[in-house]
């Protein structure tokens, strides 16, 4: 093949490379902010000229022949070499600039990511921000995310790690609820409580507790098993559940920090610390890469100081309110 028919197919290769990466049409014209015709056509050009079949289509999705999956392996890392090195010269210029591609979970995300961003693009306006709402773990390299904000308990080896701050589960309730049903005053007291939590693998729903404070010293983790009319995998859903009045949640704090704030909800059980239902640390997860573009590295700088108070402020000790609570006469 000569010498400018190759030059006229690099930009070929590299989408061919995106569309590997992606598995359709649609996600990969959008990466490469394309239309899904021009993707079409590309590839079937790269097709014509190799004349071998390189993509297998399906009614949801693309998958590489044998002979698409080798000319995508020994092009990929030239591509990645070419975008790392324009990474660096960019990155001369000393200002942050250029697309952050983060995935972040859907309610801590809503909560308390989203809230924050207008300051950080203001400080950088030469900074664009893709953000991923979603609670699925995903291959950062294979779908081609900068970052990911992850709550966990431990990061993957695999990545570069930075902690974001601490964070603990919250057991609450509206004050409705309680009036109605009663203030529980021991883990054990759970059983006969609508307990709105969060699906687990185990059979049975179970929630964990260590006492707090001396006068609890003696005293052993308590696990009860709980079980209620609601379950569900988002924190918002559960939150709005008890903000209903329709029982007792076990939360991040994240997630009912401005409810306990307002004294929408009240803590239940505050000489109980729940353990084991959620991490206790909030990260900031970056695949490993010998360049780390001004862009990334000020976002996490910047998170790191938004987020360095955590989410306990109101929360930490019992609330007042909560001695109001009434139980009802039996």
């Amino acid at each position: 093949m000569d010498e400018q028919k190759i030059n006229d197919l690099w930009s070929h290769l590299h989408w061919l490379t995106v569309l590997a990466q992606q598995g359709s049409y649609t996600a990969a014209a959008a990466r490469l902010g394309v239309s899904k015709a021009a993707m079409s056509q590309h590839i079937a050009d790269l097709e014509r000229t190799a004349g071998v079949t390189l993509v297998r289509r399906t009614t949801r999705s693309v998958r590489l022949t044998e002979a698409g999956q080798r000319l995508v392996d020994s092009t990929r890392a030239s591509f990645e070499q070419i975008a790392q090195s324009f990474a660096e010269v960019r990155d001369l210029a000393g200002v942050p600039r250029g697309l952050l591609r983060v995935t972040a979970p859907v309610a801590f995300a809503r909560q308390q990511l989203v809230p924050r961003l207008p300051d950080f693009l203001r400080e950088y306006p030469e900074v664009r921000l893709e953000l991923d709402l979603s609670d699925r773990l995903i291959s950062l390299a294979t779908e081609g995310f900068d970052l990911a904000i992850r709550h966990t308990a431990a990061p993957p080896d695999t990545h570069v790690a930075w902690t974001l701050c601490a964070t603990r589960s919250v057991l609450v309730s509206s004050r409705g609820y309680l009036r109605r049903r009663g203030v529980p005053a021991s883990p054990e007291d759970l059983l006969t409580h609508n307990c709105l939590h969060y699906p687990r693998a185990q059979d049975t729903p179970a929630w964990s507790f260590e006492p707090v404070g001396p006068q609890h010293a003696n005293e052993q983790r308590v696990t009860v098993p709980v079980s209620g009319s609601l379950s569900a995998n988002n924190s918002e859903a559960l939150r709005d559940a008890a903000l209903a009045g329709l029982g007792i949640a076990l939360l991040p704090d994240f997630s009912v920090q401005a409810s306990l704030q307002t004294g929408k909800l009240v803590q239940v059980l505050p000489q109980w610390r729940p353990v084991g239902a959620f991490a206790e640390q909030l990260y900031a997860i970056r695949p490993y890469s010998a360049h780390v573009p001004r862009a990334l590295t000020a976002f996490v700088a910047f998170l790191r100081q938004a987020l360095a108070a955590g989410f306990t402020q109101g929360i930490e000790t019992p609330l007042p309110s909560m001695q109001k609570v009434q139980v009802p006469r039996r």
